[in-house]
């Protein structure tokens, strides 16, 4: 039988772009959604469509106990298409909530079900200032104040429920600004921008290699080293969809 793989957000830009490596590479995909319009659409692409709120915890347990996947790949968030400056500021407690509360809940459910590994989705601008490139070991900026305090503070809530969750293997990666298909971003934009396709590949690569930690996935750049990530899941920049999955 098929490995199972619980996928948060499949519908998002990354779980998209993730859900035909996966599929690929022989997983069976369940993906969540919170919109019974778009489960005809996962269906489409192989995914066995699950109906769930992050939020309603209950519900949540009992879809993952009813699953048991192997593990749970992470990739949630709540902001507007192309990060519009118009609505972020309201977004931005929304995405912290789906960070905190929403990832709890993810790892509660995911340890009830059995699951023994998950990969999670965080951000790679969330360093506090220091030497750069800013590798994995270095301090997030919990001083910030502000809209970035509240996304800071919803960042590293995610990554320490996910990195200290009882019997789990759990790996964060630190994905720079997102373009390519369904991110409202043709180009690439931002100190340490990824395409939306490679940073799909680090999540397949983090969930077959990855021994837990941290990792950034950006493409090269003078603010990020993604240096981690290349020794150590094998990843690089310029993966696409359509190349061959690794073993």
């Amino acid at each position: 039988m098929s490995e199972r793989v619980f996928l948060a957000g499949a519908t998002g830009a990354i779980g998209s772009a993730l859900i035909p490596l996966l599929r690929e590479a022989g997983y069976e995909v369940h993906g969540s959604t919170r919109q019974p319009e778009r489960a005809a659409v996962l269906e489409a692409q192989g995914v066995k469509p699950v109906l769930v709120d992050v939020f309603d915890a209950q519900a949540l347990k009992a879809a993952l106990v009813r699953i048991a996947p192997h593990g749970v790949i992470h990739q949630l968030t709540d902001l507007p298409r192309g990060l519009d400056p118009a609505r972020m500021a309201e977004a931005t407690a929304r995405n912290a909530r789906v960070r905190t509360e929403g990832t709890r809940n993810l790892v509660e459910a995911a340890r009830a079900a059995g699951a023994v590994r998950m990969v999670a989705q965080s951000i790679a601008w969330a360093y506090a200032p220091g030497p750069k490139p800013h590798a994995e070991a270095q301090p997030l900026d919990t001083e910030a104040e502000g809209a970035r305090r509240i996304s800071v503070g919803g960042v590293v809530a995610l990554e320490q429920a996910v990195l200290h969750a009882p019997g789990i293997t759990g790996t964060v990666l630190r994905y720079g600004q997102l373009y390519g298909p369904g991110t409202g971003a043709d180009e690439p934009k931002g100190a340490s921008p990824v395409h939306v396709e490679a940073a799909a590949w680090a999540a397949l690569l983090a969930w077959r290699h990855s021994a837990g930690g941290v990792f950034n996935v950006t493409e090269d750049n003078p603010e990020v080293d993604s240096g981690k990530a290349r020794r150590l899941l094998g990843w690089t920049p310029s993966m696409r969809l359509g190349a061959e999955a690794r073993s």
